[in-house]
Formats: structure tokens, C-alpha cells, sequence
């Protein structure tokens, strides 16, 4: 600083007094874009205009209110301006100290989406995206782009699970696109080099019907293990567009030889057809068929036994397939209150929600010496009868 900076701060001071000098300050620092120091001006305005000590030695948790809240809301203005002023320097990391306090995490991660991922920047942008939290899927579509599918895989199955699932459902879409976008670029080429054109299509199933030699002599156009690997993520999509795709990549797989049909978790062992009759019936293809086939895979594997994976894969096909009902009763029929769910399908309590079916859950509690989910039952009921007034979020489809 100058000294003619101080000196204006001190002439401030004496023309306009304590406030004066301190917007002075503010205006200095935010015009020499010093933004710590900014905000550290601002927070010296607050104590000024509340009638705290400059130098404030007082815990704010030791402050009574409402003079405390009136801190709290100042200093989160402060992070908000600092933070965005440093986020338009492109001092992410720095902005985001300011910026995660205010819980605005939807404005800040349309403005990172604007930003172009480089070789400079990219490592802060996946952080930020991923670690902080800010906008994972974006950051799990980085990592695809920058560091290719196995990284990619490898992260969606550490990471994404501790995220939401519509934030898990659109790093799936990412991954999906990108495999089979690859897939067919891929199968084109040797289709060219063979047949001195690649096929105008979209779908692997169009392109590779009547062409078994393929996947003659153990070829392939994909790591195989990665093409497993997609499919299997690929179970939590509901995008109708996405699950088009999926299904493809399982008729391509149906075709690889039989060293790389890898046997999968149950009740997926058998990986492509089973996945392919999955993703099928969500598309109104062969329901019934898939219905009969999952429900037999949930009958032969006791969740008690061999753990809930396949009751709950079930589960989640009826309830994307509507059949709340028939969910509900499958649900009470497969799985005690005894087995704990692996997430993938919704509890007890959220299916009866799902399928109003508030009796048949007392019932159930009733049976299972179950207080919690009988009263949930019991004050859900009482919330849906005619001309009940209820402020309870509905849920959705897990």
C-alpha cells in the first residue's frame, strides 16, 4: 500500500468518521482485487454497525441473539462476495472457501460447468466437482473424458455411490453413451475394412446381425472386461434414451465368444442376457418374461441366506414397471424386517407409501413387533384420509 492510502483512510476517518473510513478500505481493497483482505474489511464494517469492538475477541458462539444471527448473516454476505470475486479470477479453490458455507451449491456448479477442463485446471475442477461435492456427475464425465473408462469405472464404484442417485444416474448415462459411442465407431471400422463401408447405424444390434464373424476367432472391440463393467452400472439408469443404449451394449456382449462371458453377481450371473431382459421390459419389451425370470432368481436365493441383491433387483423392476402392489406384497414375501437392503430398491415404509398401502404395512409391523414402521403406517393413513391436510414430501422411486 501506498501511503497515500493511508493517508486517504486517515482523512476518511476525519471528514466522515469510523464508517466512512472502513467503506474506504472495502473500496480499496476490492479495486486492487485483494478479496481476503476484502472480505476481512467487510466483517470489520459488521462489527462497527452492531456496535462490537473492532477487534473482535468475543466467540461468536458466545454472542446472544438476535445480535449473533446478525453476524452470521453478514458474514455469510462477505463469503458471497469474496468468493464469487475470487471465482471470476479463476482462484477456484480459494473462491470455494468462501462459497461453501452459503450452501448455494447449484449456482456454483452451473458456473463450473462452464469452464473448459485444461491441463492446468483439470485436477482443481474434478475436486471440486467430485471430492466438494459440488456437481459429481460433472465431475465423474471429467474424469471419463480426461482419464478414459477404466478410471472412470473404477470411480463411479468408489465414489458415486455416497452421492444421490440422480446424481448416480447421470454419471451412469456418461459412461453408458460413452462406451457404446465408442463400441460402434469401433465395430464400424472393422465392418469398413472388411466390407469397404461402415453401415449408417446407431445400434451395435443393427450393425452386428448376419455379421458373425465379428466375433470369430475371439475378437472383440472393447475391453470386455470394462463392457461388463458399464452394463453393470448401468442398472441404476431410468432414462428410457439410456437404457436403449445399455440393452444394445448386452447384445453385443451375448455375442462375444465364451471366454469373455464373465459370470456376474446374482441374480445377474448370467451378465448380458439377464441385463438384456432387465433393461427390456423398462422399454415395455418381453415384461413378462423378465418378471418371471427375476422372481424365480429372487425365490432361489433366500435374502436370509445369500443377502437381499436378488429381491431387491426385482423389487426395482416392478416399481419402474408400476406394479406398486405387487411390490409391496413381494417386498413383505422376500425380505424380513431382519435383512438389511443394499439401497438399491426402496424400503418397506417407502413402498407403502408408493402404493398406499397403509394397512397391509400395520398389518406387517403388527406381525414383526414393529412400533416404528406400524406408527408411520398408522399417522401416513391419517394424513391421506378425505379432507386430512398434509405438509409430508412425497417420495420417489430409490
Amino acid at each position: 500500500m501506498s501511503d497515500e492510502s493511508f493517508d486517504e483512510l486517515a482523512a476518511s476517518l476525519k471528514t466522515g468518521g469510523p464508517a466512512a473510513a472502513l467503506e474506504r478500505l472495502a473500496e480499496t481493497f476490492r479495486r486492487k482485487e485483494e478479496y481476503h483482505a476484502l472480505f476481512d474489511a467487510r466483517l470489520m464494517q459488521t462489527r462497527y454497525r452492531l456496535g462490537l469492538p473492532i477487534i473482535l475477541t468475543t466467540r461468536l458462539e458466545d454472542l446472544a441473539e438476535p445480535l449473533r444471527g446478525k453476524v452470521e448473516d453478514a458474514y455469510l454476505e462477505a463469503c458471497r462476495e469474496a468468493g464469487w470475486l475470487l471465482w471470476n479470477q479463476g482462484k477456484l479453490r480459494e473462491a470455494w472457501m468462501y462459497l461453501r458455507p452459503l450452501g448455494e451449491n447449484p449456482a456454483v456448479a452451473a458456473s463450473l460447468e462452464k469452464i473448459e477442463p485444461t491441463e492446468d485446471n483439470r485436477n482443481t475442477l474434478i475436486e471440486l466437482a467430485m471430492q466438494e461435492a459440488i456437481a459429481p456427475a460433472l465431475g465423474f464425465k471429467w474424469i471419463l473424458k480426461e482419464y478414459g473408462t477404466c478410471n472412470a469405472i473404477t470411480t463411479f464404484d468408489s465414489e458415486m455411490p455416497r452421492h444421490s442417485r440422480v446424481q448416480q444416474q447421470t454419471a451412469a448415462g456418461h459412461l453408458v453413451r460413452q462406451l457404446h459411442r465408442d463400441l460402434v465407431a469401433n465395430v464400424g471400422a472393422d465392418i469398413a475394412k472388411r466390407e469397404g463401408a461402415a453401415p449408417d447405424s446407431k445400434y451395435l444390434l443393427e450393425m452386428i446381425v448376419a455379421r458373425d464373424w465379428l466375433f470369430a476367432d475371439n475378437s472383440y472391440h472393447t475391453d470386455t472386461s470394462h463392457l461388463a463393467a458399464t452394463v453393470r452400472i448401468a442398472r441404476i439408469v431410468e432414462d428410457p434414451e439410456i437404457l436403449r443404449l445399455a440393452r444394445d451394449l448386452t447384445e453385443y456382449g451375448r455375442r462375444l465368444s465364451q471366454t469373455f462371458q464373465l459370470e456376474g453377481d446374482e441374480p445377474f450371473e448370467d451378465v448380458y442376457p439377464s441385463h438384456g431382459l432387465f433393461f427390456a421390459a423398462q422399454l415395455g419389451e418381453n415384461i413378462a418374461e423378465a418378471l418371471e425370470y427375476f422372481r424365480q432368481r429372487a425365490d432361489s436365493a433366500p435374502a436370509e441366506e445369500v443377502g437381499p441383491a436378488a429381491a431387491e433387483v426385482y423389487l426395482v423392476l416392478l416399481v419402474r414397471l408400476g406394479r406398486l402392489r405387487e411390490a409391496l406384497d413381494a417386498h413383505v414375501r422376500l425380505l424380513s424386517g431382519n435383512v438389511a437392503l443394499m439401497g438399491f430398491a426402496p424400503t418397506l415404509l417407502e413402498l407403502a407409501q408408493l402404493a398406499g398401502g397403509y394397512d397391509r404395512l400395520m398389518t406387517v409391523s403388527r406381525e414383526r413387533n414393529d412400533l416404528l414402521g406400524y406408527t408411520a403406517a398408522l399417522v401416513a393413513k391419517s394424513q391421506t384420509a378425505p379432507g386430512a391436510a398434509s405438509d409430508a414430501p412425497s417420495i420417489g422411486v430409490r
